[in-house]
């Protein structure tokens, strides 16, 4: 059996009453690796991978992707930052590109992490924390590979209103594509067609914005939609008689 396995975690788009948002859970024999990581990212893990036979915390987690700075991607950082330090006792790890990360601690994080005091007690004249006080980022990089544990990510810039990167993600022979949020881009289906399993977001007539729809998905070749599976979708979706098969929270799918 293969030693690559992924947990869809979350699966809905920004407004989903029914579902998580967009976190997704990748194991190579003992480590794992979040990609995207919104609220409540505890809870998902804990409901998420006791779904799937696997209990995981957020202790055993070896970095987190992070594919853009839109809340439903990216609102449990705190939580990861602050769990990581004051829990497990180290600093969290963060692979991001550095269009996507630069405004991550002054616009994202900062207001709720920068107070000395968050992490003990601290006197009135000490500085603010800074982001390295919480988590190491290590810059993705869309001319070559970045190695993160057993894990080797690739990353491209995709059609989104943020700047935003899909990723390929690789261990043990195995090839995880991750479209992220984008417009529909042929040419990043492309890059992601060698991938050996494809996630990628679809939307309906309807939820617009810079997605992609459906049909259009349905409408590739049969070989490329059989290793594919859809992802960020909204609560009306007919899965049922989708050309695609669809994700499920706490399932268990080996790569």
């Amino acid at each position: 059996m293969s030693r690559v396995r992924l947990i869809p975690l979350g699966v809905g788009e920004a407004f989903s009453a029914f579902h998580y948002t967009s976190c997704y859970l990748l194991g190579s024999g003992d480590d794992w690796l979040l990609i995207d990581c919104p609220h409540p990212v505890r809870k998902m893990l804990r409901e998420g991978t006791a779904a799937a036979g696997c209990p995981i915390d957020l202790d055993r987690i070896q970095a987190a992707a992070i594919s853009h700075l839109h809340a439903d991607h990216c609102c449990g950082l705190e939580d990861f930052g602050f769990f990581t330090k004051l829990a497990v006792g180290r600093r969290a790890r963060l692979l991001m590109h550095p269009d996507v990360s630069i405004r991550l601690w002054d616009d994202v994080l900062a207001a709720g992490m920068d107070a000395p005091g968050t992490t003990g007690a601290a006197s009135p004249s000490a500085p603010p924390r800074e982001l390295g006080d919480f988590f190491e980022l290590i810059d993705l990089d869309e001319a070559r590979p970045v190695p993160s544990g057993p894990f080797s990510v690739e990353c491209r810039r995709t059609l989104h209103g943020v700047p935003t990167t899909a990723f390929r993600i690789s261990a043990a022979g195995k090839t995880l594509g991750y479209s992220a949020d984008t417009a529909y881009d042929p040419t990043l289906i492309d890059w992601l067609s060698p991938c050996d399993l494809i996630i990628h977001e679809a939307t309906t007539p309807g939820h617009g914005g810079m997605h992609t729809p459906y049909e259009k998905l349905a409408a590739l070749p049969e070989a490329l939609r059989a290793k594919m599976r859809l992802t960020h979708l909204p609560d009306d979706f007919d899965a049922a008689s989708s050309a695609i098969r669809v994700l499920r929270q706490g399932e268990d799918i080996r790569i």
